[in-house]
């Protein structure tokens, strides 16, 4: 079995950043592609971006110049940095990915989320 646990998330002021972690324990092998999403209040959830496990990141237009998504291989954990944030950015933020087990499947697997309120 494998879990996913973000963590980071409560309240930001307008214009300061959010640093959010997500750390897979578990039955791994290997973490592959992994990704961030987030899901505003009333809204779909969507990708901000995803890592792959060499390192490469590929993030959506809405975030390019203020996320920053990295990861620690030895340590399982993926990471979100994003900066000047507003009240918009105000949503549960989301791990999830595609995991290797020790019992050789491959699966995608998510975090319960973390809220992050953006507010003054």
């Amino acid at each position: 079995q494998v879990q996913l646990v973000e963590s980071g998330g409560g309240l930001v002021q307008p214009g300061g950043s959010l640093s959010l972690s997500c750390v897979a324990s578990g039955s791994i092998a290997r973490l592959n592609v992994m990704d961030w999403y987030r899901q505003a209040p009333g809204k779909e959830r969507i990708l901000i971006g995803r890592i792959g496990s060499s390192g490469r990141v590929d993030y959506e237009d809405f975030v390019k110049d203020r996320a920053t998504i990295s990861r620690d291989n030895a340590k399982n954990t993926i990471y979100l940095r994003m900066d000047k944030v507003t009240p918009e950015d105000t949503a549960v933020y989301f791990c999830g990915g595609d995991v290797l087990t020790t019992l050789g499947t491959f699966a995608y697997y998510w975090g319960p989320g973390t809220q992050v309120t953006v507010s003054s």
